[in-house]
């Protein structure tokens, strides 16, 4: 039993050709997203500061490890084609069948690889490109004098009790500092039954979370049937801990792997919608499956070139299907962010079909 999962010489040495081949296409992937980050990189803050080239070459080295991720599957699409076209050229594909030995028996070395490659890309290198996508919108707020566009949306928190409740609303944030712009309070106090029912509203020109509470700078405030005040300054009790403030509103993208459970929960009790981080969470668990199932269709589809005629058509191919996998991987992931369907069918839809339409080939073309 232990022997029939042996990998022999011969499936030592296609995975040892796959390794090199997705190495290859690595690095062809990375260099054009360095050079495109860069240019990117230049452009948005060659307007707010005058930069060395070793400093854009740093903020592009934060910006870039989370793009490449993101574009892995084709590493593992065309790395793995690349490989098995290759040994077809070679005629090594059919002197090995022709020998006896199964296309499983030298496909699933190759896909427990990118299997394996997945697990280790989530758990260890997705964390660390999500620190450092973090880190590259800190710098770069920090070059644009602290308003990068993102902080300038506006801004939802709801906290309290169970008697008092309070919706805060925000039209900027500083993260850095913990500081809500344009802020407003709306308060409601809570009946016996549950029922809210308004009570006060407090708007102010900046708010800020420090020790358990809320200090407003030039705010005026009105209950309800009351004239309203002006306070120079107003402090205003919170349950909401200082980092909770900002971080259950951090982008999915920049929020490490092992974090987002606990950030799904922290919005979640702040009353708001997970659904982005749910499903960023959920498109990181079948991120190995994706791998593995690019690996397996990529192979099964060089099995079938058995003439050097056929190189174009199947490079054209591969290419078709790069994009529709694609397509279809945004499309689901548009309607789980817009929960027209369950963020857990949107993230592993796309790897599932990919992986059914590997075996199919596999199937059709190893067993007819």
């Amino acid at each position: 039993m232990i022997g029939a999962f042996r990998i022999t010489r011969i499936e030592r040495y296609v995975l040892f050709q796959t390794l090199k081949s997705l190495g290859m296409s690595l690095a062809v992937i990375a260099s054009l997203v360095l050079l495109i980050d860069f240019v990117e990189v230049s452009r948005s803050v060659s307007g707010h500061a005058d930069l060395g080239a070793m400093r854009l070459v740093g903020l592009t080295a934060m910006k870039s490890p989370a793009v490449i991720l993101q574009l892995l599957p084709f590493v593992f699409l065309f790395g793995t084609l690349a490989s098995f076209v290759g040994l077809n050229r070679r005629s090594e594909l059919v002197a090995m069948r022709a020998a006896g030995v199964s296309a499983w028996r030298f496909v699933f070395p190759a896909a427990g690889a990118a299997l394996l490659i997945g697990v280790i890309s989530v758990t260890l290198l997705h964390p660390i490109a999500a620190s450092l996508d973090g880190a590259y919108e800190r710098e770069r707020a920090r070059i644009r004098g602290g308003t990068p566009d993102a902080e300038q949306s506006v801004v939802w928190l709801r906290e309290g009790d169970d008697n008092r409740q309070i919706v805060i609303r925000a039209e900027g944030r500083d993260r850095a500092t913990g500081r809500l712009n344009d802020v407003s309070f709306f308060i409601y106090t809570v009946g016996e039954d549950g029922s809210r029912r308004f009570s006060e509203r407090i708007d102010a020109d900046m708010a800020t979370l420090s020790s358990g509470s809320w200090r407003l700078d030039d705010a005026r405030g009105a209950s309800v049937g009351q004239r309203a005040r002006a306070y120079a300054s107003l402090d205003l009790p919170s349950s909401i801990a200082d980092d909770d403030a900002f971080n259950q509103f951090a982008d999915p993208d920049s929020t490490p792997f092992w974090s987002l459970p606990a950030q799904v929960s922290r919005i979640e009790s702040a009353g708001f919608s997970a659904t982005a981080h749910r499903l960023k969470f959920q498109q990181l668990l079948a991120t190995p499956l994706m791998f593995a199932a690019m690996s397996i269709l990529a192979a099964a589809f060089s099995l079938r070139l058995m003439r050097l005629g056929d190189l174009a058509r199947m490079s054209v191919a591969a290419v078709v299907l790069g994009f529709a996998f694609f397509f279809i991987n945004q499309f689901t992931a548009a309607l789980g962010a817009a929960e027209a369907i369950p963020a857990f069918f949107a993230a592993w839809l796309p790897p599932i079909l990919t992986a059914l339409s590997a075996f199919t080939l596999l199937f059709y073309t190893e067993d007819g």
